[in-house]
C-alpha cells in the first residue's frame, strides 16, 4: 500500500521577467508519508514559499505533477482546486489570519462550516483538540485577547480539524519569541505524528528543525539536499554543516 499522502514530479513554475524566463521552483520531486513531519528550508528567494504555495493548490505549477490522495492538482480546474483545498489539506500562516471578532473555539469551528461539517460532534472536536492544545481555558477569547503563541496554537487547531492529508505551515513561528516559537513547533510535530498526517514547515529558523522527520533543503528553486539522518538534522540545527 502506498503510504504517501504527498508526492511531486519535477514541480517546474516560471516567470517572464525583463532579464528572461525565471524558475521560482526548477524540476522538484518530493514525496512525503502520513505521519511525517518535514522542514522545507532555504536562503530567501531559493523558491521555498512558492513551493509551499504549490502544494497548497493556491498556485498552479508551469508543468509536473502534484499528487495528493492519488490526484493530480496540477491537472484540475480552479474550482477542483478550492475543493481538494477545503477538504484534503489544512494551512497556517506566519500571521495566523485569524479572524478577530471570532473567539478561539469558533475560530476553529469555522472550517469545518465552511465544509457544511459543524455538527454537534464537530464542537466537540473542536474542544477537544484546543484543550490538547493547552486552550482549555481560552476557548471563548477573542484572539486580541491572547498571547502570540496562543493565536499560532489556535492557528494549528483550525489547519487540523477537518482531518487534511496535508498540513502545511508558513514560517509558523516567526513572529514568535524563541521559547514559544519551540512550543509551538514541537506541538504541531506531535500531533502530526499522532493523527497520521503529511505535515510540511517552510521555516528560516533551522533551530525548529529540532522537531522534523527530514529536513529538505532548496537553492536557486532547486531541491539540492535532503537530510534524513537524525545526527544530521541536529548538526544542522546546530549549524555544523552547509
Amino acid at each position: 500500500m502506498n503510504t504517501y499522502a504527498l508526492e511531486t514530479e519535477n514541480v517546474t513554475k516560471t516567470y517572464q521577467s525583463e532579464s528572461g524566463v525565471i524558475n521560482a521552483v526548477d524540476e522538484v520531486s518530493l514525496q512525503v508519508k502520513l505521519g511525517e513531519f518535514v522542514a522545507l528550508v532555504g536562503p530567501s528567494g531559493s523558491g521555498k514559499t512558492t513551493m509551499l504555495s504549490i502544494l497548497a493548490a493556491l498556485l498552479k505549477p508551469t508543468s509536473g505533477k502534484v499528487i495528493l490522495d492519488g490526484q493530480d492538482l496540477a491537472a484540475m480546474n480552479e474550482v477542483e482546486r478550492v475543493s481538494m483545498r477545503r477538504n484534503k489539506i489544512g494551512f497556517t500562516f506566519q500571521a495566523n489570519n485569524l479572524v478577530p471578532y471570532l473567539s478561539a473555539v469558533e475560530n476553529v469551528e469555522l472550517m469545518l462550516r465552511l465544509n457544511g461539517r459543524l455538527d454537534k460532534t464537530g464542537k466537540m472536536r473542536s474542544r477537544e483538540l484546543l484543550a490538547r492544545l493547552g486552550l482549555a481555558e481560552r476557548l471563548h477569547n477573542l484572539p486580541g485577547q491572547m498571547s502570540g503563541g496562543q493565536q499560532q496554537r489556535v492557528a494549528i487547531a483550525r489547519a487540523m480539524i477537518h482531518n487534511p492529508s496535508l498540513v502545511l505551515a508558513d514560517e509558523p513561528t516567526a513572529s514568535l519569541d524563541t521559547e514559544r516559537a519551540y512550543q509551538v513547533v514541537e506541538t504541531f510535530a506531535g500531533l502530526i505524528h499522532e493523527q497520521n498526517r503529511a505535515g510540511i514547515m517552510v521555516t528560516h529558523d533551522l533551530r525548529m528543525c529540532e522537531y522534523v522527520d527530514r529536513v529538505l533543503q532548496m537553492r536557486d528553486g532547486k531541491l539540492v539536499k535532503i537530510y534524513t539522518n537524525k545526527t544530521e538534522i541536529m548538526d544542522l540545527v546546530k549549524g555544523k554543516t552547509n
